[in-house]
């Protein structure tokens, strides 16, 4: 049942993302990881129930590595979200992707360490997800189709690589990450599309590049207000994304994350 708690489609916010369902209901979750970076916010956009998290918490709290990121995802599915889209800020590591450029990445490489990661690090029935292809195919498809319909043509694919932070990369790990083939690089994307594939979540990160990351030019390298600025400028657009990509979402996806624990004794009961 629909009402003014629930919400199939999830948004969790970037930077200076802060607001954005209409009609708002702000719902407490109790998670057993800890509380989410804020109350879930459940509301309308375009008619459709959506709930939303800012990852950063209201006031930007947290930085990369001390996201909640295991309670907010177990948050937004209690609220009965199925299909999270997750807008971020990122860096390019290739030319030809300049600072306002949309990456709607296929792939993701994860560099980082400490984070909580899973749900079942405990003792009991251990559960393996696959992982092979980290974000949901019908959610890709459906924000590339919207993107280029708003004339933001997206890039199509493409790999993420999810570095520890808060700090940015030297010039000579921006390299080795360009050497890779890899296009972008960020700090929020894992454990954030793992932690939803373990919980049988359609996955979508949206990447907006506020810079090129250091080793793509020469010069003074990422500054952090700089990031900031690119990707303010980059909120309407980024807002009339997410608008039409959730109005255009299907109701029951076709494709297999949903069914990503078949098959699996879970050592506890999912919300």
């Amino acid at each position: 049942m629909i009402d003014d708690t629930t919400a199939p489609i999830g948004v969790i916010g970037g930077s200076g993302f802060y607001e954005f369902v209409d009609s708002p209901t702000t719902v407490v979750i109790e998670t057993p990881f800890g509380p989410p970076s804020e109350p879930v916010v459940t509301g309308l956009v375009e008619g459709r129930p959506v709930a939303f998290i800012p990852r950063h918490g209201s006031d930007h709290r947290f930085p990369p590595h001390r996201v909640p990121y295991r309670a907010n995802l177990w948050a937004l599915r209690a609220v009965g979200v199925r299909q999270v889209l997750a807008p971020c800020a990122v860096g390019s590591l290739r030319v030809d992707l300049e600072p306002g450029s949309l990456v709607v990445p296929d792939q993701l490489v994860d560099r980082t360490w400490g984070r909580e990661h899973t749900y079942y690090g405990e003792v009991g029935n251990v559960v393996h997800v696959g992982f092979a292809d980290p974000y949901c195919p019908i959610g890709r498809d459906t924000v590339v189709a919207v993107a280029q319909a708003q004339e933001w043509p997206a890039k199509d694919g493409g790999t993420l690589v999810v570095v520890q932070g808060p700090r940015f990369s030297s010039r000579a790990e921006s390299r080795h990450h360009a050497d890779q083939g890899w296009s972008i690089v960020g700090m929020t994307a894992q454990p954030e599309a793992g932690l939803a594939r373990e919980l049988a979540l359609h996955f979508t990160t949206i990447a907006v590049v506020t810079d090129l990351d250091a080793g793509v030019e020469v010069g003074k390298g990422v500054v952090h207000t700089e990031v900031f600025e690119v990707f303010a400028a980059s909120v309407h657009r980024l807002r009339l994304l997410l608008t039409g990509a959730i109005r255009a979402l299907p109701t029951e996806p076709a494709c297999s994350c949903a069914h990503a624990l078949d098959g699996q004794t879970l050592p506890f009961a999912l919300p």
